[in-house]
């Protein structure tokens, strides 16, 4: 599968993307963490396996990150001008992380601007606590059990918050469990996609 590299010029800035799949199929938007990139969900084949399942991937460089320069703009603003300007329909979004972070807050500011959120180990779930219930798309939560730095105990909080979501520990993974066990994650993601299709 063809993995295309470009830069979309956004009203506030430039991001680099990578993508892959049918133009014409439903978007998963992929986030990343602090000390990853887009290029990220290339090597670990992620892009290729959603594209093979029928879905249009589009992994992005958050500014200051991978190929996307710095810029002053909020998180949030620049990802409502990318899923603006990217997608046809409303995307799921998945992050893991800082970029599980920037996620549930877009999902929290934006409840009718996606149609699934995937978080992965996201950081920042303490400080959004009140604000979860605004959060109304199917919502799937994937912790590795061994996570030092988003507790799986915060998993909890987003069960009792949002509606509806779900969730899968990958045993004896630390906080990239993505990383760590690749296929179990893609199994897990790929299953939730199909329930959405």
């Amino acid at each position: 599968m063809t993995i295309e590299s470009t830069d979309l010029t956004l009203p506030s800035c430039t991001v680099h993307l990578l993508r892959s799949g049918p133009a014409d199929g439903r978007t998963v938007l992929l986030l990343h963490g602090m000390k990853f990139q887009a290029a990220t969900w290339q090597e670990l084949s992620t892009l290729d396996l959603l594209a093979a399942h029928g879905w249009r991937a589009v992994a992005v460089d958050m500014p200051g990150f991978g190929g996307s320069p710095e810029c002053a703009i909020a998180q949030d603003t620049v990802l409502d001008e990318l899923i603006r300007q990217e997608c046809s329909s409303p995307p799921v979004l998945l992050g893991p992380s800082m970029g599980g972070r920037i996620a549930l807050e877009y999902g929290i500011g934006h409840p009718d601007a996606l149609s699934g959120l995937i978080l992965v180990g996201p950081v920042g779930v303490e400080e959004n606590r009140e604000k979860l219930g605004n959060i109304t798309v199917p919502t799937l939560m994937i912790w590795g059990s061994e996570d030092q730095i988003a507790p799986p105990a915060h998993s909890d909080i987003l069960l009792a918050e949002i509606a509806g979501a779900r969730r899968e520990i990958i045993e004896g993974a630390p906080h990239p469990c993505y990383l760590d066990q690749p296929e179990r994650f893609h199994d897990l993601v790929t299953g939730f996609l199909a329930g959405l299709a």
